[in-house]
């Protein structure tokens, strides 16, 4: 069982503008060649963990659900997924463990883990296994941070790779 990150954040380590906003990272250009590695990493895991933010900022982009993986939306505000998403999407609740429990009890155990708040949960928990960071060639000067509050973290280092819009692509493993 391996739960993994897949984000991009800004020079200065944010993942969204101060307001939530992540129209820095879409105006940027993607690489020409491909989608920077997410199909691949998609192919890598069974399921993903969002938080609430973080699925409401994807139901506001208008597109139709970008994800053919379940989702399990990790909240306490929301009681039920919109009607279209009933299916593919789930509310789950708890702490952390408590969440694992109930989506591993499912049969799903490669877990993507999405939404800063939640990347910082789990983190802290100790369930981040692997984290793959793409660096957007842009400072913010604020908003909203990847790891915040979070202490001291070791990782190894299994992968970089300079993309051709000049983000930067590194793959880490959580250590201890």
């Amino acid at each position: 069982m391996r739960n993994k990150v897949f984000i991009a954040v800004s020079f200065d380590g944010y993942i969204a503008d101060e307001h939530g906003g992540i129209e820095w990272l879409t105006d940027l250009p993607n690489p020409s060649t491909g989608d920077g590695g997410f199909s691949k990493f998609m192919e890598s895991v069974d399921a993903l963990v969002m938080g609430r933010a973080t699925f409401e900022k994807v139901l506001s982009f208008g597109i139709e659900w970008p994800y053919s993986k379940k989702v399990f939306v990790w909240t306490s505000a929301l009681d039920r997924v919109p009607a279209p998403l009933e299916g593919r999407a789930e509310i789950v609740r708890g702490q952390v463990t408590q969440v694992l429990e109930r989506v591993h009890a499912l049969g799903f155990n490669n877990l993507y883990i999405d939404g800063g708040k939640t990347i910082q949960s789990f983190m802290r928990a100790g369930w981040i296994h692997e984290i793959t960071v793409t660096v957007a060639p842009i400072v913010l000067g604020r908003g909203i941070p990847l790891f915040g509050d979070l202490p001291k973290t070791r990782m190894r280092l299994l992968g970089a790779e300079t993309l051709d819009n000049g983000m930067v692509q590194l793959r880490y493993e959580i250590s201890g």
